[in-house]
């Protein structure tokens, strides 16, 4: 592919910010065949990276092997060359990328969603709040039928169980953009644990992935969790309605997640660095998170790159 051709795909696919990110990175690259890409990192991109892949394949004839180890791996296989890209949930600050010579660029939006298992509980009828959830994850509400958790669900019967606190155990996107929200929405939080791809915990059990987290939650009456929304919808694990900035309970949906993106500044000359949570407006859900991609500006095969660029153009 020439850089017309991708020029002239890129404007009928891309918005322009990503556009002019791809093709930055792809006029660092000579013109030359790929053989095979390969991609790791985040899971909450998994469920449709998967479903692209398997299209790509069918159209394409060839074949983008993809592994959902989380972003924290992500990052470090594409720093080291073992991979053609990395999927992240968490960006990489400019200085970072510079230093390892990368490339970052957004590629889809979605929403970590909180996930119970309650008896009686359907999708979206429980209500949280961030200091609630901050709360819960600290360990000082241990119980579902805490009044604090009561006051903001009447007319809801909430069972005298203990709250079995699940968390994810690897270095995972979606533990930054979980903890990231918490640490914007507690004041304790902030200073207990803090935010990151890995923290502290105070309470409660780790497992790997978001597949790991959900499989938990859907066997343990009484447990609550985090996971990108497509798990929840996959496993039929019940989520709450979570009150964002504008103090509104709102539920995750493809209109909560895009209002959340419409609050977002990109800019590429910071690299897209954006971090999303707690957006403003009273129709976002305010756990939505970025997947970015990570690229080598140079690396070990320019026909890899290439091939990877077009599958995501």
């Amino acid at each position: 592919m020439d850089r017309s051709d991708l020029s002239g795909a890129a404007r009928r696919w891309l918005p322009g910010l990503i556009r002019r990110s791809l093709l930055s990175l792809a006029f660092l690259l000579p013109a030359a065949h790929g053989s095979e890409i390969t991609g790791a990192g985040s899971t909450f991109v998994y469920p449709v990276l998967a479903k692209w892949a398997a299209s790509y394949y069918s159209k394409t004839g060839k074949a983008v092997d993809y592994q959902p180890i989380g972003s924290g791996g992500g990052i470090q296989q594409v720093k080291a060359g073992s991979v053609t890209f990395g999927a992240t949930d968490m960006p990489l600050r400019p200085e970072e990328l510079h230093s390892a010579g990368l490339a970052q660029f957004p590629l889809v939006v979605g929403g970590v969603v909180p996930v119970v298992n309650l008896d009686g509980i359907q999708p979206g009828q429980l209500h949280l709040t961030g200091p609630l959830l901050a709360r819960i994850y600290l360990g000082t509400i241990s119980n579902w039928n805490d009044p604090a958790i009561a006051a903001d669900n009447p007319g809801l019967v909430l069972p005298d169980r203990k709250i079995v606190v699940v968390h994810r155990s690897d270095l995972s996107g979606t533990t930054f953009n979980w903890t990231d929200y918490l640490s914007k929405v507690s004041d304790g939080w902030q200073r207990q644990v803090g935010a990151g791809t890995t923290v502290r915990w105070p309470v409660g059990f780790g497992a790997s992935g978001s597949d790991g987290v959900s499989l938990y939650i859907r066997n343990v009456k009484g447990a609550i969790g985090y996971v990108e929304l497509t798990y929840a919808l996959q496993r039929k694990l019940a989520y709450a309605a979570v009150r964002n900035q504008a103090g509104v309970f709102v539920q995750p949906t493809w209109d909560s997640f895009s209002a959340a993106v419409a609050s977002a500044q990109w800019t590429p000359q910071q690299d897209f660095y954006q971090v999303i949570t707690n957006a403003s407006g009273d129709k976002a859900w305010p756990i939505t998170g970025v997947v970015y991609v990570l690229m080598q500006r140079r690396g070990k095969s320019a026909g890899d790159a290439r091939d990877a660029l077009a599958f995501f153009r």
